[in-house]
């Protein structure tokens, strides 16, 4: 046997034995292999393209698509969660993209029932309440735990699941205490899920890999939305421009059951929506983790 064979084979048992060794917290062979991959499917929320989207829903689609989002994460406008369209009509045209509608935003308290029957009908995984707004009283927060454990059984009899997207509110003490922790304690694991929008989470100052190891479950999509500081205070920026360390944070998210990576931006410096969607996508397709 040659020298060149017998240290091929030798390289390869050992990259083997890597393979089924656990970590324990230290390097095992062959783990630089794992170290990076790439995100599995993103999408987009549409509030990103909402102008565009109401002059023209269907070429604006078509230009999402086409920059590699292969999920839409919709919100609920003026003609409704399909846009004027109805749940069938939007399901065939994103087929026809090669693009899947995951969730959308809505009034959870308005005609629910009808929308959650919708959103099932053709596959979609989630409805997603998407603001309260501050509040005075700890106990509106309490209140509104017992509201989305109500939508959350709606939507479990259809066959989907129920979240709520944080605002940075919900980071904010009332009566001495955190509202998001308030409604994660007091809304049933089995109904309830959160999206967390990691740009609101910073801005509160708070860190969103704390809330991952403390909620283990329970945040199963985000939104991937970069924040700026400005003179302002914050400014939603393209991803990768900002100052939000996304690599370790959606490795911890990941890690504690994120499955849903939706990409949105609030503010257009210098650029338009749709050419941040193009930039964001961009980053998105490269991003390691």
């Amino acid at each position: 046997m040659s020298t060149n064979r017998r240290t091929f084979l030798r390289s390869s048992a050992f990259a083997a034995l890597g393979l089924t060794l656990p970590f324990r917290g230290k390097s095992a062979p062959g783990e630089e292999f794992f170290r990076f991959k790439k995100l599995p499917a993103y999408g987009l929320q549409l509030w990103t393209v909402k102008e565009d989207m109401t002059a023209n829903a269907k070429d604006t689609l078509a230009k999402v698509a086409s920059y590699g989002y292969k999920q839409i994460e919709s919100f609920e406008g003026p003609k409704g969660m399909f846009w004027g369209w109805t749940n069938k009509e939007f399901k065939k045209y994103m087929d026809d993209l090669g693009t899947t509608i995951i969730s959308s935003h809505c009034a959870n308290t308005v005609d629910f029932e009808r929308k959650a029957a919708e959103a099932a009908e053709i596959g979609m995984k989630y409805l997603i309440c998407p603001y309260k707004g501050p509040q005075k009283s700890i106990e509106d927060f309490k209140r509104f735990a017992d509201e989305f454990n109500k939508s959350g059984e709606i939507c479990k009899k259809n066959g989907i699941r129920f979240a709520y997207h944080n605002h940075d509110y919900s980071f904010k003490p009332v009566d001495n205490q955190i509202p998001q922790t308030v409604m994660m304690d007091n809304t049933d694991k089995d109904l309830v899920d959160f999206e967390m929008d990691i740009y609101w989470v910073v801005a509160a100052g708070q860190d969103p890999k704390v809330w991952f190891d403390k909620h283990p479950g329970r945040f199963k999509l985000c939104h991937v939305k970069d924040l700026a500081k400005t003179a302002k205070g914050h400014e939603s920026v393209q991803i990768g421009t900002g100052t939000i360390d996304f690599a370790s944070i959606l490795k911890a998210g990941t890690s504690k059951g994120l499955k849903y990576y939706i990409v949105e931006q609030e503010a257009f410096t210098g650029t338009n929506p749709l050419e941040s969607a193009a930039a964001d996508a961009k980053y998105m397709g490269s991003f390691n983790m």
